[in-house]
């Protein structure tokens, strides 16, 4: 018996550009197994360095006969640590000192390391308590360890912090987006609709009229506020990473949930994001419990979904893609068949 061709998914699939899939070759090769368009994080470099990359993009893109979605993933408000000199490892019950001499931080964050605020770094996997303040920052007990390199992403549970949308890197990437082929435009930690219009207004006055918003929902002011803005955003994104720190993890599929219903009743898109294919960083093959959460975020009525260190810096890039693209295809199916 023949086997059926895979049509094309109806949804977008995403994979993001990073050091194990920058070469036209496997960039062409992941658009084969169904990749339709990539995220390229700026948060580490800005969109003229990685020249190199959106040009290797588009070439992969060109020799596939496809026209490749390009989605740049701002710094906006976000919060992460500062440059390190080289990669540390914080080991459980060891203190370890915020500012002045020790781990670089934000100047925003600072007054908020309060004695017990917990401080999450990448994107949670390292946990710590502040026992004390400092004259330039503050100490804090390592709860969780691990190895913490630099530009890492930070959280403050709790604390209310307020900075700005986009910093000067972001405001200098938007002028170039137009020109480097942006598609869309990811703005992190969106807050209300005024971050949105603050983005979109910079997009119109550089050529980027055209150019879609992507709304993340990346912590508690985002989700409550949700339906303020969602008439502003092109896309929403749920952003599962950041989003999962701000509450109990077993907290956040509800989360997820209610984001998806909102969106369906507005007939606002929506897109799934983080940790999709997470053990395939190692792994050829997935857990079942990814795929099924594919599977179901694609029936829920997702209109796209992207994975990130996957394919980034993960040893399988092409194989994520097409486990990615197959899954997807397979919940098209089933929901035509209901």
């Amino acid at each position: 018996m023949t086997a059926m061709k895979e049509q094309p998914s109806a949804r977008q699939i995403y994979g993001t550009i990073g050091p194990a899939c920058a070469d036209v070759e496997t960039l062409e090769a992941m658009f084969r197994a169904g990749m339709t368009g990539i995220r390229l994080n700026l948060s580490h470099v800005t969109l003229a360095q990685a020249a190199d990359q959106v040009d290797a993009l588009h070439k992969a893109a060109q020799r596939c006969g496809k026209q490749a979605e390009l989605l740049i993933d701002m710094q906006g408000p976000e919060l992460r640590v500062g440059v390190l000199a080289e990669p540390m490892t914080l080991h459980e019950g060891e203190k370890v000192e915020f500012g002045g001499k020790g781990i670089p931080l934000p100047e925003i964050a600072i007054p908020a390391l309060l004695p017990g605020q917990e401080v999450l770094l990448d994107d949670g996997k390292l946990l710590l308590r502040v026992t004390e303040q400092t004259e330039s920052g503050a100490v804090a007990e390592v709860l969780r360890g691990g190895v913490l390199r630099g530009r890492k992403s930070l959280a403050l549970p709790g604390a209310d912090l307020e900075p700005p949308t986009m910093t000067a890197s972001d405001v200098e990437n938007i002028r170039f987006a137009a020109s480097c082929g942006v598609t869309g435009v990811m703005q992190p930690f969106v807050r209300s609709r005024r971050d949105l219009e603050t983005v979109r207004q910079a997009l119109d006055e550089n050529g980027g009229a055209n150019i879609r918003l992507f709304a993340k929902i990346e912590n508690q002011t985002g989700l409550e506020r949700l339906p303020e803005f969602l008439e502003t955003a092109d896309e929403i994104v749920i952003a599962r990473g950041d989003l999962g720190n701000a509450m109990p993890l077993w907290e956040l599929p509800a989360a997820q949930k209610r984001i998806e219903a909102q969106c369906r009743k507005a007939g606002k898109p929506f897109m799934v994001v983080t940790q999709m294919l997470a053990s395939m960083e190692q792994n050829p093959v997935p857990t079942r419990a990814e795929v099924s959460d594919i599977f179901n975020a694609v029936a829920d009525g997702a209109a796209a979904v992207m994975v990130t260190g996957e394919t980034a810096v993960g040893k399988w890039p092409v194989e994520v893609i097409r486990y990615l693209s197959n899954t997807v295809q397979a919940a098209e199916r089933f929901l035509k068949e209901e």
